[in-house]
């Protein structure tokens, strides 16, 4: 399939997203790879050292707050930068209330790492520490203001052009200081997937995809595949990218 016979991002009902029922299919409890992602993000970023009091960026969070609160420990705000309206509003709903399920996400991130006993009121800091930003990851600045990010799902399950994909990510690593670290998910050749009635699209990629698209972007980078295909119909596992912003040395896999 070419890029001319795909349907854009703008094509697709993203004002019309389902997040009560997505957050209950996906975010209500920890999954057997949220685990595993859940332990990636955990070492990874106790092990990079962020600067401390910081600003962080998490990219598309939709109806996942994880990797937001995996950046706590050393950002003093969190950006949610979300397109939708309608997870906008369920973001806004999880400030004021949040989920008792994030207490079970945030258990994970602290076992055996001190770092995270900062945030083991979940509650509390996800209320007072991130900030609702209404964006487009297509028009989100490139003029590196934060120092440690995050995009989980978002580049490659938000069209089927593949030159949206690639501007998406290079986006998403733009908003980073140089040197930033940083932590991406993408689900492996994904097929495109349902919300309710609503069909969403995606673009199918794998690790090579990836390792082209970051290219001269990044340093450090490592990618760990995910083998779960538990969660739906329509893919082959989850890949998440740690590496750092900016030019640097080759990928590596695991």
């Amino acid at each position: 399939m070419t890029d001319t016979q795909t349907r854009s991002n703008a094509e697709w009902a993203w004002d019309a997203f389902d997040s009560d029922l997505y957050f209950k299919h996906n975010y209500d409890s920890v999954r057997r790879a949220d685990a595993e992602i859940l332990d990636h993000l955990g070492r990874f970023f106790s092990s990079a050292q962020p600067r401390r009091h910081g600003l962080a960026i998490d990219v598309g969070t939709g109806t996942n707050l994880y990797p937001s609160l995996s950046m706590l420990p050393w950002a003093d705000r969190v950006t949610l930068f979300e397109r939708a309206r309608t997870n906008r509003a369920w973001l806004a709903r999880q400030q004021a209330s949040p989920s008792p399920s994030w207490a079970e996400f945030t258990a994970r991130l602290r076992a055996g790492r001190p770092a995270y006993d900062v945030i083991a009121d979940p509650s509390t800091a996800i209320s007072d520490r991130t900030e609702i930003v209404a964006g487009n990851v297509f028009t989100l600045p490139q003029n590196g203001a934060f120092d440690m990010g995050t995009m989980f799902f978002v580049a490659e399950s938000i069209t089927q052009n593949r030159h949206e994909f690639e501007r998406a990510t290079r986006n998403f690593v733009g908003s980073l200081k140089r040197s930033a670290p940083f932590v991406a998910a993408f689900m492996k050749e994904s097929q495109g997937y349902k919300v309710g009635t609503l069909e969403f699209p995606a673009l199918a990629v794998d690790e090579n995809d990836i390792e082209r698209c970051l290219a001269g972007l990044t340093h450090n980078v490592n990618l760990h595949t995910v083998d779960d295909t538990t969660l739906r119909d329509g893919y082959k596992g989850m890949i998440v990218v740690t590496g750092f912003a900016g030019r640097g040395s080759a990928s590596h896999r695991k």
